[in-house]
């Protein structure tokens, strides 16, 4: 046994679709953000909606406009929580630029770019750099050990980063790296 479920008529749909479709296409894409496909989707499914809903026509509205707007905000409402409540999508495009974490050889060359522009350095500026970045000293620490002042061993930290900054493609310093372990050593 085969139930039939009563559908809009075609044509009566055609008509809402051309009264009322560039408004409601309107309206979703301020609440969409301006995302023109995902309006649309939208816009495709309110209209399915009034195709399944016959009675929504036979309301006490004087025009449709109004239940299509409401039908359309919950559809997008609805659709905005189901995308934050799963994970964001990522396309192939960045997994393919994604180092492999297992592969050794970036982080080896990486090494060997950062061992040849140390070496670039001037031997005051490299001795503050081993002590602080390598050695893990503090300013203070580094001071007695070079025998100039914490004043110094900043400058010549500060200049030597700068200088690896133009020496390594893509390098940035972090700020405040010295401070930290200074407050570490602290502690």
């Amino acid at each position: 046994m085969t139930t039939a479920t009563a559908t809009t008529d075609e044509r009566t749909l055609q008509e809402l679709q051309r009264e009322h479709g560039p408004a409601l296409l309107s309206f979703l894409l301020g609440l969409t953000y301006g995302d023109r496909q995902r309006a649309e989707d939208l816009a495709q499914e309110t209209l399915v909606r009034a195709w399944l809903h016959p009675e929504a026509f036979s309301g006490a509205y004087s025009s449709m406009r109004p239940w299509l707007f409401t039908v359309a905000r919950r559809l997008a409402i609805d659709a905005r929580r189901s995308r934050l409540a799963r994970p964001a999508e990522i396309g192939d495009g960045v997994l393919a630029v994604t180092p492999d974490p297992s592969d050794a050889t970036e982080s080896a060359e990486a090494a060997l770019d950062v061992r040849a522009a140390v070496r670039e350095l001037s031997p005051e500026h490299r001795a503050v750099l081993v002590r602080l970045y390598f050695h893990g000293l503090t300013v203070n620490e580094a001071a007695v050990d070079l025998g100039i002042p914490a004043g110094t061993v900043k400058s010549r930290s500060h200049y030597a980063l700068r200088q690896l900054g133009r020496s390594l493609p893509g390098y940035r310093p972090r700020h405040g790296v010295v401070a930290r372990r200074r407050t570490a050593a602290a502690q």
